[in-house]
């Protein structure tokens, strides 16, 4: 049985559908926030265009957050100090996924400050690689939640070890002075930024491979 099934098994099965829904909902509106985020950055929409959308998205997003977490307080509140563990996963969980929206408002801050990585010789792979696998990690990790799929989330935590390791690797070389291509702050910021996001849903997944 899950962890998520042994922290809802006392309630009825439409309370744990609902709040099921409301995870799923927070990661749904955290994969279009990068969206957003990268499509300014990398010159296919005005920052000013999406800026909008992607704060409507974000308030709906610590409002289900905070919704999950009173709701885990008072499970833990009924249900007493067994429960306690799971209700602190749960809201850990929660915080990662709130955090990626937070992330993504920061990649949409480089833009608005003038970041565009629209025509660099690394633009490419920032399409193919960070925007467009990062966006299917996203996904792929939310329905690997949904289902509670403990060998797709393995999958994608060594998936999310690439992103981290070659972030960590274009920096450096950033860092050092070896790469002397335009927008290295803004380039350095944005994979930090990558980072963060690719960990907090590897919080996530690690969620589904405890014992």
């Amino acid at each position: 049985m899950s962890l998520f099934n042994r922290l809802f098994r006392a309630e009825e099965p439409t309370r744990l559908s609902e709040v099921s829904q409301k995870v799923q909902k927070m990661l749904a509106n955290d994969r279009r926030e990068f969206d957003l985020a990268m499509s300014a950055l990398l010159g296919d929409a005005a920052w000013e265009d999406v800026w909008g959308e992607l704060r409507s998205l974000d308030r709906e997003v610590n409002r289900l957050e905070r919704e999950i977490r009173r709701h885990l307080l008072v499970h833990a509140s009924v249900y007493g100090a067994i429960e306690t563990p799971a209700v602190l996963v749960y809201m850990s969980i929660v915080k990662d996924i709130e955090r990626v929206g937070d992330y993504a408002k920061n990649l949409l801050d480089l833009a608005r400050d003038g970041a565009s990585f629209q025509g660099l010789p690394s633009e490419e792979l920032w399409r193919e690689f960070w925007w467009e696998g990062v966006s299917t990690f996203i996904g792929d990790a939310a329905e690997a939640f949904r289902a509670w799929d403990g060998e797709t989330a393995r999958r994608l935590l060594s998936q999310g070890d690439e992103f981290l390791s070659h972030a960590d690797k274009r920096v450096s070389t950033i860092v050092r002075g070896d790469d002397q291509w335009e927008q290295q702050v803004a380039r350095a910021l944005a994979l930090r930024y990558l980072k963060r996001v690719v960990a907090h849903i590897m919080n996530l997944l690690t969620a589904l491979v405890m014992p």
